[in-house]
């Protein structure tokens, strides 16, 4: 994780629709939900979804699988974890804050 990588990421979730979108697949854990289920849940239009998904997706944030039709969305933690350890990496200069 580099400092450009990171800012992309926290510039895709400070935006009100995507933070939504990706708190919402928090909460469904690792089998994800369906781009339709998303759009029913928050009351979005389609192509308005499709937009910010695709922002997510492009920052590594958000994984689609496809399973015959359905087009499913995940979030991909072990990203979000390398975004959180860059954010916390030099934490009070080693001085041991809790």
């Amino acid at each position: 994780m580099d400092l450009n990588e990171a800012a992309q990421c926290l510039e895709a979730l400070g935006s009100t629709p995507r933070l939504s979108i990706y708190r919402l697949l928090v909460e469904a854990g690792p089998d994800g939900l369906v781009v339709g289920d998303i759009q029913t849940e928050l009351d979005m239009p389609g192509s308005t979804l499709s937009h910010h998904l695709s922002k997510l997706v492009k920052t590594s944030l958000v994984r689609q699988e496809r399973e015959s039709r359905m087009l499913i969305c995940k979030v991909n933690i072990e990203h979000m974890q390398s975004v959180m350890s860059f954010m916390l990496e030099n934490c009070c200069r080693g001085s041991g804050c809790s």
